[in-house]
Parts: structure tokens; sequence; C-alpha cells
């Protein structure tokens, strides 16, 4: 038990709980790059309480030997993290799931699996590691708050819930982003645009032999989505939880040219940006007393006075969804967005949802949707692989309301140095799929391919 306590308690511990004061301070210390400093400033009533944590030669777990000196340094940070450092320097890890003291789930890529070595001594210890977690990240959870997410070193998000909202322990969940700064070229090579001829990822040598002529390769996948940060098209991404919507938005703004000034906001700075000139911003959460909270839409707000050449909104998940579109009709190209969504013709009705929690019609959302949005990717996650499932754009249907339009894909007829060529996004090239997919429900199109299919 002392172990573990000496792993996740590098603070003074005040009646059994952490000092949160003093964890602030050294947690600001500490991502400042001073926490030589932190030593001499911390009253020595306090150190005499103080359990500084293992150097990384002690670490829990860490299992290091002679034989071991040719594997990749830990990753950075990793040590703030105690007894959970082993699991963040191992490079196959993105999820770490901690579901009470003695329950333990890790996903290397392939799918969760349980960890039987995982052992934390009791509910008190593992409540502690995630208020130290939590207060690294420059953030509080107690009873008032109870549930809190935050970000740590290069990315690392951390979120942890306690008791009794978690009425079996707490839990703590981390999503741990890959050391490399992915690219365009990096996800083609992983298999990330390998286009399904069909909507359930049938590979192409099932589907009939028309069908394979007319999908698009990944190279033209890929090729098409250049082609839209090119042309400074205003992008959504859509797709559910762990898709990779974060990756991909990544790897997208790193294609953008390096004189452009990217903006971004964020609830939780996730975002990584391999750009000369981005510009992070993040909500902030309130304080104790309720005040000094900032939220998405005023960051909104103020990123337009810091002249963005590119804006980006991390997620899309409330009302803040009427700033970024009035953002992107008023003359700000090149922005983009993630939205959490089941399918692509499940976009339109969440749109339509969020668009309610700002006041906003049906009518009046599909109509700045349309006119700021150019295209929208929806990604998906499958036996551990992320992929470009579908790609669509925007129109109005007969009743004003939005509606999303598969889009079409393959061979263009036209180089994009040709005067007069069409954005990528408005160009109809056969892909098989000329399907028209209606939001909340109305219905859409079944395609020649599809009914093919179910012949």
């Amino acid at each position: 038990m002392n172990q573990f306590l000496d792993a996740v308690s590098p603070f003074p511990v005040v009646g059994g709980r952490p000092d949160l004061p003093t964890a602030r301070y050294v947690a600001r210390r500490r991502l400042s790059g001073g926490e030589s400093a932190v030593v001499r400033r911390v009253p020595e009533s306090a150190t005499a309480h103080v359990q500084l944590p293992p150097s990384s030669s002690e670490e829990i777990g860490r299992g290091e030997t002679a034989t071991e000196s040719t594997a990749p340094p830990p990753r950075t940070g990793s040590a703030d993290f105690g007894p959970l450092a082993r699991f963040l320097n191992d490079e196959s890890v993105t999820d770490i799931f901690i579901n009470g003291p003695n329950d333990l789930w890790i996903d290397r890529g392939s799918g969760l699996s349980r960890d039987e070595s995982w052992s934390c001594p009791g509910e008190a210890e593992l409540r502690q590691l995630a208020v130290r977690l939590i207060a690294l990240g420059g953030r509080h959870i107690d009873e008032s708050t109870p549930c809190v997410d935050t970000r740590l070193h290069d990315g690392i998000r951390v979120h942890a819930v306690l008791p009794p909202v978690a009425p079996r322990g707490t839990v703590i969940s981390l999503r741990v982003p890959s050391v490399a700064r992915l690219r365009i070229p990096d996800l083609f090579h992983s298999g990330f645009f390998d286009a399904a001829v069909a909507e359930c990822g049938i590979p192409a040598s099932s589907a009939p032999s028309s069908a394979q002529s007319s999908a698009p390769s990944s190279a033209q996948l890929r090729h098409f989505v250049e082609e839209c940060v090119g042309r400074r098209s205003n992008i959504l991404i859509s797709g559910a939880g762990g898709s990779g919507k974060t990756t991909f938005l990544a790897a997208l703004l790193a294609e953008a040219p390096p004189h452009e000034r990217i903006v971004a906001i964020e609830d939780v700075a996730e975002l990584r940006v391999e750009h000369e000139h981005f510009v992070a911003l993040e909500a902030r959460q309130s304080n104790v007393e309720g005040a000094g909270g900032i939220g998405l839409d005023r960051l909104l707000r103020e990123a337009l006075r810091m002249r963005p050449d590119r804006l980006v909104l991390g997620e899309c998940r409330g009302a803040e969804v009427r700033e970024l579109f009035s953002a992107l009709n008023t003359g700000h190209d090149g922005g983009a967005g993630t939205l959490h969504a089941n399918s692509l013709a499940d976009v339109p009705a969440r749109l339509e949802a969020l668009g309610s929690l700002a006041g906003l019609t049906p009518e009046a959302l599909a109509r700045q949707a349309m006119s700021a949005i150019q295209v929208v990717f929806h990604l998906q996650r499958s036996n551990g692989n992320r992929r470009l499932a579908e790609v669509g754009h925007f129109e109005l249907d007969a009743h004003d309301r939005l509606v999303i339009v598969r889009e079409q894909i393959g061979t263009a007829t036209l180089s994009p140095d040709q005067p007069g060529r069409a954005s990528p996004v408005s160009r109809r090239i056969d892909w098989g799929r000329p399907a028209r997919v209606h939001g909340l429900g109305v219905g859409h199109e079944r395609s020649a391919l599809k009914a093919g299919r179910h012949a």
C-alpha cells in the first residue's frame, strides 16, 4: 500500500486527502517548467508531508532491465500517472479505463481487454489518484463537482467520476494519443482511406464488378481530402466516440499552408497539430463558487477577434453551433469542426437538436449549415480499425429542412489547374451510390448498388 501511495500522492495530505490549494500550485509550476522552484517555495510545514514521485528507475510496474536499454523512451510526463505509467509507456495503448479499485481495462487498438496484473489497495487510494490527476490539469474534483474532464502533458485526456455518482467506486478514463503526430500520408499507409464499396464495409472483391469499377480508390479519397483542405472548404467531421475524429482533424489542419493562422477552440485541448501557426483556446471550468467559467460560445466570439485564417471548433455539443455557423458564414473559410453522430444519415438530426438549444428553428439551422459547411466526413471504428467511411454534403429538401447527400468521388475529368473547375464538394462523379439521406427519419433513396446487393 505504501508503494501505491508514494506513486499517487506527491502533495501534502490533510485529513487523508491531498491539500488541493498546494496541489494546484504545484501543478501550475510543473506545467510551466518550474518544478524545481516548487520545493523551495512550499512551506516547511507542508514539505514534511510531501511524498515526491518515484524516480524513473523506481516507477511502479516499469520493470526496466539491462536488456531493455534499446526500448523507446518513456512518454513525456508519464511518471505523474504513478502506477499507470507502465501502461502509458506502451505505444500500442490507446485507452485506459479504471472501474473501481480492482478493475482495469486496456485498449491496444484491437479492443478492450482486462489487465489482471492491476491492483489497488482500496477506494481511498484510487480516489486520491483521481484527485491528483485532475489537479495536475489545473481543475478540481470533489463532492460538489464529482465529474471532471481535463488534459495532461502531450494531450492525454483524463476523465474522472467520484462516488456516489459512481456507486461502485471511482472511475477514471484515459484517452491516450499516439506519441507520433500523424499526417495524411501516415493515415493513408495505415489503411484509413481504404474505401468499402458497400455501407456495411464489404470489401470490394465481394461487390458486383460494375460497382467495383465505379468505387473510389483510397488514393482518390486521399486526393479528395487534400483538395478540400487546399481549396479551403469548411469541413465537418462526424463519428462515434473513439472513431478518430480528433486525429483526422489534426492531420487535416497540418496540411494547411504554414503562413495561415489556425485558431482552435476546445472544451478540453486535445488537438496536437504539426503547424507553425497554431493557436489553441480551452474552455475554463467554474470555480467552487460557480464563477469564472468560460464556455465554448464565448471562446468562439473571442477567436473572431484574433483574425484567424482557419477557425476550428474541436467538438459541437451545444448552443455553440450557432456561433460556429455564424462565423463560417461571414467570410471565415477553411474552418472545421467535429460532431458525434452514429452515421452520416444522423448528422442533420444531430445538428437540428443542437440548433434547438441555441434557439434556431430547423429551417434556420438548415440554411446556416448548408451555407457554412461544404463537406462532411464520417468516420467509423470497426474491430479496432478507424477509417473514413462516408463523405457527403448538405442540401435543402422541398420543405427547407436539412438533408445530406453522399459525395460522388472518382476519376476527375478536369485537373485542379484548369480554370472554371468546380470545387471538389460540388462535382458529381459516379460512385455507384447516388443516395440522398434525409434528416429526422424522412427517409432515403436506395442506391442501385445497395439494391443490387439485396436482390
